[in-house]
């Protein structure tokens, strides 16, 4: 026969975990991009992935590791849009994608971010590389320090622009890391990658970005296109208040990159969802506890805990507090003593720490005597 104690925690257990029953998982999919990664945006859970961590050319989709350390400096203070970088020859004789800036003139560093982010201006890239490094070779080395600072594991970066060099390589993951992070860090700048449209020196040039012109919720964020690159897109969309990040690499054509992004993300926005479980403080559950003033402490998050998961898989969602007890007196308000797991079959398995909501002293000698002879008498705490 068990011990009591193990039967008691067995029954906690079982009370604790939430059935809502049965489930099909999502509908499967393929894509013929290379490299693809397609994640929720405010959980994290990837929902397709492909190739995801393969080096790969990122050609312009490297950019936006060039506007990322503009920003960062604007919400710094030690860079204004209103300021102005020189044109060197060597940033107007680029070739490949330009913005047109003439040599010899200065631009506004708003400018020049609408040149990189919408006309994916080589020379613009380069212009801000020099204005903020000296030169292209020593800025490149900074982004490749701030990309492993920021979490870009295996992003090396040899020029400003994406421009074809072996060693100058991405995964769709850094990718997708480096998209949330710009999104999350400069929401007061993201807005620039949704402008379809940006003129200057008297040319007009379109955004090349195909899902901005699908009314489908797209808000950015870059193209990329080399010989040995293919065709490639890091994109997001918002709808409903859920935002989906996606990378592709490795597309034959430009029809291609619009026509397998878009149905890409109407895959991941239809056959997944989005369900805020708990707020943060909430009481997620209770925990007996031996040999304190109070017989149970709760249990709190502290963050919201929101999961994705395919949409019919409510009915075999399971939900868990799991905690080693009853715990032990004396508890600190805000200690670690549990966790919530949260799963479905064949899906992700998400953990997300429990905190006791308030403080329980242990007994006093009389008071543990007394405890333990009913523990004894009653099997109770």
């Amino acid at each position: 026969m068990l011990p009591l104690r193990l039967i008691r925690r067995a029954v906690a257990l079982l009370a604790a975990t939430v059935m809502l029953g049965a489930a099909a998982a999502a509908a499967p999919i393929e894509t013929s991009a290379r490299e693809a990664l397609l994640v929720d945006f405010t959980t994290g859970t990837v929902l397709y992935e492909k190739n995801a961590d393969e080096l790969m050319p990122p050609s312009s989709m490297s950019k936006l590791m060039t506007a990322y350390m503009v920003f960062e400096r604007l919400k710094q203070g030690r860079l204004s849009l209103e300021d102005t970088f020189p044109v060197s020859e060597r940033a107007w004789r680029k070739q490949g994608s330009k913005m047109f800036v003439a040599v010899g003139s200065r631009v506004k560093v708003e400018d020049l971010l609408r040149g990189i982010i919408v006309q994916s201006g080589n020379d613009a890239c380069i212009v801000v590389a020099e204005g903020l490094a000296n030169d292209e070779q020593a800025f490149a080395e900074l982004m490749t320090r701030r990309a492993r600072e920021i979490g870009l594991a295996d992003s090396v970066f040899r020029n400003a622009t994406g421009w074809p060099d072996p060693e100058h390589v991405m995964t769709a993951r850094d990718l997708a890391t480096l998209a949330r992070r710009i999104i999350l860090d400069f929401p007061e700048y993201y807005k620039y990658y949704a402008e379809t449209n940006f003129k200057y020196n008297d040319i007009s040039q379109g955004n090349r970005n195909p899902l901005l012109y699908k009314n489908m919720g797209a808000d950015g964020l870059k193209t990329g296109h080399t010989e040995a690159a293919g065709y490639g897109l890091t994109a997001s969309a918002q709808r409903n208040g859920r935002r989906l990040i996606l990378v592709v690499n490795g597309l034959p054509s430009v029809k291609a990159r619009s026509e397998e992004s878009e149905r890409l993300l109407e895959w991941g926005f239809r056959e997944f969802e989005n369900v805020r479980m708990f707020a943060a403080g909430d009481v997620v559950s209770e925990a007996e506890v031996w040999l304190g003033e109070q017989a149970k402490v709760p249990l709190l998050s502290k963050e919201d805990v929101e999961f994705t998961f395919p949409r019919h898989a409510r009915r075999t969602m399971k939900v868990a507090a799991v905690f080693e007890g009853p715990l032990p007196a004396p508890i600190k308000k805000g200690q670690e003593v549990a966790k919530l797991v949260i799963s479905v079959p064949d899906g992700p398995t998400r953990e997300v720490p429990l905190y006791a909501g308030a403080d329980v002293a242990k007994l006093g000698f009389a008071g543990r005597i007394g405890s333990a002879v009913k523990h004894i008498v009653f099997g109770s705490n």
